[in-house]
């Protein structure tokens, strides 16, 4: 019946007429409708206008602190005030590391490297001559595939493919707004896994099959915004066997990257960035408040973020 009905195109009739427009309405109503896309619109506009120019930082001391952070055309400006305002609130030097997604032409380049002097850039090029060398496609062909076509999954690989340390990945899409005690501490003196707290268990994949890959029960909640992991634990051949298993048994999705971290670090003591200072997709009245120390805008938080947060970064002492 369902070969029949996929020649008759009535899977292809379904997907165009009802369920496409039925999820795009859906996302609307979420967005908070026409004008509120509108004004949503303008102010991620008028953010990226503002990276241009973001003020002088204040003085700084201390060793500096590297994060690692996978940008592009699209979110270098997010990834401007992620930094600047993490800096603003630590007052400690920052040495970024940022892989470039294929996409980051020099004109995107320059305002994060003068807000960051010690910043390092990760071109596309040098990137994949990493993976020839550590993850050569033959014997890695469901990781090196997924890198290509899944981007997300470069903010597990490029940082820690080679090294020998603790690194913290970020994402662009958060704000802070006071000082980021709990990442500093870290950053100075890992010595377990970190991660933040998700606002719903977001993984993707069939729990049971998954806890058995790992060998111990997933933690719920693990959100991959904030990952600290050290490079030298990571088994390679493990990330490409649960790779291989979740997608030839359940395909694709786009939570696989944290899946697979969750995964990591299941069955292990971590670090857990506090869920009220540390907020996954902030709402009213937290959202416009911004008492916690960093918010990271996720799914509907977008309107917050672009209308309201960055704003609020900008202005906060």
């Amino acid at each position: 019946m369902r070969d029949a009905l996929r020649r008759l195109g009535i899977g292809t009739l379904y997907h165009t007429l009802w369920r496409r427009p039925r999820t795009a309405f859906k996302e609307m109503i979420a967005a908070g409708g026409p004008l509120e896309i509108r004004r949503t619109e303008r102010g991620r506009a008028a953010m990226e206008a503002a990276a241009w120019h973001l003020p002088a930082l204040p003085a700084a001391t201390g060793t500096p602190l590297t994060m690692h952070l996978l940008t592009g055309r699209r979110f270098w400006y997010q990834t401007a005030f992620c930094l600047w305002s993490f800096a603003k609130h630590a007052r400690r030097p920052l040495a970024p590391v940022i892989y470039d997604d294929g996409s980051l032409a020099p004109e995107f380049r320059l305002p994060l490297a003068q807000l960051f002097p010690a910043t390092r850039f990760v071109d596309r090029p040098t990137a994949e001559a990493r993976l020839d060398q550590f993850l050569p496609a033959a014997k890695f062909p469901h990781l090196r595939e997924r890198w290509v076509n899944y981007p997300n999954l470069r903010k597990l690989i490029d940082p820690h493919l080679g090294g020998a340390q603790w690194q913290l990945v970020i994402d662009s899409d958060l704000l802070f707004f006071r000082h980021p005690t709990l990442l500093i501490d870290w950053l100075d003196q890992p010595a377990q896994p970190l991660h933040a707290v998700d606002c719903e268990t977001s993984y993707g994949y069939t729990r049971a099959k998954m806890d058995q890959l790992a060998g111990a029960p997933l933690r719920e909640l693990v959100n991959v915004g904030l990952t600290g992991l050290h490079s030298a634990e990571i088994e390679w051949e493990k990330l490409e066997s649960w790779c291989r298993v979740l997608i030839e048994s359940e395909g694709h999705n786009y939570y696989l990257e944290q899946a697979l971290i969750a995964m990591l670090v299941a069955g292990r003591p971590c670090t857990i960035a506090p869920v009220n200072d540390y907020l996954t997709l902030p709402l009213p009245p937290e959202s416009r408040d911004c008492r916690a120390v960093m918010h990271h805008y996720v799914w509907h938080s977008k309107r917050a973020y672009f209308q309201h947060g960055w704003r609020v970064a900008l202005a906060r002492p």
